[in-house]
């Protein structure tokens, strides 16, 4: 993807669950329009192995271990991210995990497991960038919710429910925010082809009782428009959108980027 040079020049951002997937994506395209990161994630090898990669690309990147469900973690991580740079410009509340199984039989330990990483974790790490973007008086929080912030799914019970408690946190951080220049907003994207979606292939085969193309076909995709993946790279262009936008016209929303998966 083509980036305008330096819409982020010289802003700090920080991204959870940055050392793959789509969060490692949003790290380069923001590197790319002139941010400086900091890869946060759980593997502390992969969120340098990350910041490197960008640093070699020619951005300015540092990587930073952060379990995004320990107080302690986070408060100490952004401290930190404040200490070295001075400053948080953008948050990207992108940590998150998935478990597949029937409500009925759902582990009680699994349903707190994927609500703390994305639902606890998203408020740890939005109010430790808070404190910093209030006393800038500017600042863009984003929230990794899904097409499961607005629809839901058999077999992802705690998952749904956290995505659509982002959006709720989201319009919160919007009005609360909005007197300090900072605005919230929320990325809901489709299936996207990530390690992630590849373990619940398989696990939803078994389940289902379907092959693997089946699960591809008739249930992630089925309700597209073109029977498409969205792409780290659709997803990260939405989120270099919100971090650039100029003012606070733009805040307490959500933009879905699914293949017309779900169209509102």
């Amino acid at each position: 993807m083509e980036i305008k040079p330096m819409r982020l020049k010289d802003q700090v951002a920080v991204v959870t669950g940055a050392a793959s997937g789509i969060g490692k994506e949003i790290a380069r395209t923001f590197a790319r329009a002139g941010a400086k990161l900091v890869i946060a994630d759980l593997d502390h090898a992969g969120a340098d192995l990350a910041a490197a990669q960008i640093n070699r690309e020619g951005g300015a990147a540092i990587g930073l271990q952060m379990d995004v469900t320990s107080e302690a973690q986070v408060d100490a991580g952004m401290a930190h991210v404040v200490e070295t740079f001075g400053r948080i410009d953008v948050l990207v509340s992108n940590a998150g995990v998935q478990v597949i199984a029937p409500l009925e039989d759902f582990a009680f330990a699994d349903w707190r497991r994927v609500l703390a990483i994305h639902l606890d974790g998203a408020f740890l790490c939005t109010r430790a960038a808070l404190k910093q973007m209030y006393k800038q008086r500017s600042g863009s929080i984003i929230f990794m919710g899904s097409v499961h912030s607005k629809e839901a799914s058999v077999l992802k019970a705690p998952y749904v429910a956290a995505k659509h408690g982002l959006m709720g946190l989201a319009k919160v951080v919007a009005k609360e925010g909005a007197k300090y220049g900072v605005r919230a907003n929320v990325i809901c994207p489709g299936f996207v082809r990530t390690p992630l979606v590849d373990k619940q292939i398989p696990e939803q085969a078994k389940t289902l009782g379907i092959s693997a193309q089946a699960v591809v076909r008739d249930v992630m995709l089925k309700d597209t428009v073109d029977g498409e993946f969205t792409t780290v790279e659709d997803v990260a262009a939405a989120a270099l959108f919100f971090a650039s936008f100029e003012s606070n016209a733009l805040t307490g929303q959500s933009l879905t980027i699914s293949h017309g998966w779900s169209m509102q």
